[in-house]
């Protein structure tokens, strides 16, 4: 009972961020040591100006072929939010844009919609591979669990936009066409042609649009 209840506690310790020790620890953005974070600068020097930033409420335009623009909101944007396991995006959809398949390997997001209606879903893990899936409008909230691969769809024909709050300063995003598909160097064809059941000239040309 005593190894069960020890391993809980681990497996609750490493589901976000390590808790901070200080009030606050303002990032260093200028400083070359490599730590699991960002050093501190000397907290009496913390200024109003380390814990804020303005312009989310100005839409950004996709420039993109997928139709969305994201605007972080990270320790690089908010100095003070170093530590405190917490960043948020914003993302501007054009209509039928779309947030593709993705996943973050350090963080769960809440997401809440601002304008439009958005078509939005996660699949669970091997083997249920169960999607969860729901559209969304204003004022509507989604979950998407850590590491799960998940997306969202602007079904609308108006420009849509969202913020989403995720459980780490740092959560990592990897695309799944783009990490599949645009590694560097390539995967190997034949490991890609049995993986998705294709011929290899059907691997080549998706390779090349990446």
């Amino acid at each position: 009972m005593l190894a069960f209840f020890l391993l809980t506690l681990a497996s609750h310790a490493f589901a976000s961020d390590p808790s901070p020790m200080h009030d606050f620890c303002v990032a260093d953005l200028n400083n070359t040591v490599h730590v699991n974070g960002f050093v501190c600068k000397d907290p009496q020097l913390a200024t109003a100006d380390d814990f804020f930033l303005t312009g989310l409420d100005q839409p950004k335009a996709p420039s993109n072929p997928i139709g969305s623009a994201v605007t972080p909101v990270s320790v690089k944007q908010i100095p003070g939010l170093n530590s405190l396991g917490l960043s948020v995006v914003r993302i501007d959809y054009a209509p039928h844009g779309q947030n593709p398949p993705h996943l973050h390997p350090r963080a769960s997001e809440i997401m809440i919609v601002l304008e439009g209606t958005l078509f939005v879903g996660f699949v669970t893990s091997n083997p249920e591979n169960r999607l969860i899936s729901k559209v969304l409008h204003k004022g509507d909230a989604f979950v998407f669990p850590v590491g799960l691969i998940h997306f969202q769809f602007n079904v609308g024909n108006t420009p849509a936009a969202a913020f989403a709050a995720l459980s780490s300063q740092s959560p990592g995003s990897v695309t799944i066409a783009n990490a599949i598909f645009g590694s560097n160097p390539p995967i190997s064809a034949a490991v890609l042609d049995r993986a998705f059941h294709v011929d290899k000239k059907i691997t080549d040309l998706i390779q090349s649009k990446f």
